[in-house]
């Protein structure tokens, strides 16, 4: 139920924290299973990384947060986690240090790299989906259609 709250909280856009922990999920575990890594541990956790309940927009003035959402948030998701489940020690890596390399400590395991990597494209794709939907919106696009017309007939022209 606690993960479940997720959907309250926009992470990117249009996208909650539960959506975007479930893709990068995902993706990290479609990586792990065709490497032959620990897919198990490496699901688990990036479905948990974000595990903050707030809203990071607002949190270090409402929450008086120590820092920065960034740097801060890591440890909030794994002493949420660390509540709810039992984590391995592939686990706590994995949700402790996915921000890396904006939080300095290093990645023990290479799952852990995984998902710094996935979690950076999922945020990356979550922004762009949001970008095109916008311009598709406003339909923008025909506009595009008749700025490249233009420069079309003023070639032929």
């Amino acid at each position: 139920e606690v993960v479940k709250e997720m959907k309250k909280y926009r992470q990117h856009y249009d996208v909650n924290t539960f959506e975007h922990c479930m893709n990068v999920s995902y993706i990290s575990y479609k990586i792990c299973k065709k490497l032959k890594w620990d897919y198990k541990s490496m699901a688990r956790a990036a479905m948990l990384h974000d595990l903050f309940l707030y809203d990071w927009r607002n949190s270090k003035k409402e929450l008086h947060l120590d820092g920065y959402h960034a740097f801060v948030h890591p440890k909030i998701a794994f002493e949420n986690a660390s509540k709810l489940y039992k984590l391995n020690e592939k686990e706590k890596d994995i949700i402790l240090k996915h921000m890396w390399p904006v939080t300095v400590a290093l990645p023990k395991y290479k799952e852990t790299y995984v998902i710094t990597l996935v979690d950076k494209y999922s945020a990356l794709q979550e922004s762009m989906q949001y970008y095109a939907n916008k311009i598709k919106s406003k339909k923008l696009y025909k506009y595009a259609y008749i700025f490249f017309g233009l420069i079309f007939l003023g070639k032929i022209i």
